[in-house]
């Protein structure tokens, strides 16, 4: 018989939103799942190479940092995403508590019974933590990652919660602590043009003119602007549009002309037309705008050029 699992960490404090995310459960859009997953691939996976794990194991997100976290067993920990102060906080016996901060994107051991508290980011807006062996939450069609949209996977994280840790498969890499980037107050991503961009008037020069903000009701399912309204030329203003397939990065214009961009939990088809898709590479980008963030969509090409 084996022996269970005993390797764990519990949730102090979750913050705003916390969620176990790995790389999403891509290929069942024809169930009507989204696909789910980090929104900041590149931090997730740096996260994971820096405490020795498989890029795609899973990890957690923070909405706005502001997260405890205690080891029950001895372990490495990163933080990635926008650079934030963490602390790790001991207590030894009958002896005061011990504090000590530490860097973000680095490995940093905890032995059982320590806590790492991770600050508010200054800019930015989602760090990724990874623990040595992965969060082993059972997976759900072939992801551990929450879907805000569909339900599937995991809940939203509570205090009080015990998270189980998967075996270690490797050691931190002897690389000390990796560079961060500050994240930008404006966003310019690359936007392909299609497949209903005809439906409106000068899409293109509309968007490398027009400048939009991250509007504060924006979430994981989807980026909402506010901006310039994309007008519809005047024999598509009436017009209804079944229900097409959605891929994230996709930018619907709803009948008020402000534009909103799908991201990982976004739903598989809608109805409203789609100007354009924000390319892969700049998606990261987006799921660090904060709210009153600056974004530029800038075309570089159409579908099938």
């Amino acid at each position: 018989m084996s022996r269970p699992n005993r390797r764990m960490i519990t949730v102090l404090q979750p913050g705003p939103l916390a969620l176990v995310v790995d790389l999403g459960r891509p290929g069942h859009a024809h169930l009507g799942v989204p696909p789910a997953g980090a929104l900041d691939v590149p931090a997730l996976r740096l996260a994971n190479r820096l405490v020795g794990n498989p890029e795609a194991a899973a990890g957690l997100e923070l909405l706005m940092g502001q997260a405890e976290l205690r080891a029950e067993s001895s372990c490495e920990v990163a933080v990635t995403g926008p650079p934030v102060p963490l602390r790790v906080t001991a207590a030894s016996g009958s002896r005061p508590t011990r504090t000590r901060a530490v860097s973000s994107h680095r490995a940093v051991h905890l032995e059982p019974g320590e806590v790492v508290a991770v600050a508010g980011p200054s800019s930015g807006l989602r760090n990724y933590v990874a623990v040595s062996g992965g969060v082993d939450v059972p997976p759900v069609m072939g992801s551990r990652s929450a879907d805000l949209l569909s339900g599937l996977g995991p809940s939203p994280l509570r205090a009080g919660q015990r998270l189980p840790l998967g075996p270690v498969q490797g050691a931190p890499p002897e690389a000390g602590v990796v560079p961060a980037s500050e994240v930008a107050a404006r966003a310019s991503v690359a936007v392909m043009l299609g497949p209903r961009h005809d439906w409106f008037s000068d899409p293109t020069g509309v968007l490398r003119t027009g400048r939009w903000e991250v509007s504060p009701a924006s979430n994981r399912i989807g980026l909402r602007l506010a901006g310039p309204a994309l007008t519809r030329r005047a024999e598509y203003r009436d017009r209804e549009l079944p229900s097409e397939p959605m891929l994230t990065g996709s930018i619907q214009v709803p009948p008020d002309g402000q534009p909103m961009i799908f991201l990982a939990d976004h739903p598989t088809t809608g109805g409203y037309p789609v100007l354009g898709v924000v390319l892969p590479d700049d998606l990261p980008v987006l799921a660090q705008a904060r709210p009153g963030t600056t974004v530029h969509l800038r075309p570089v090409g159409s579908a099938g050029t």
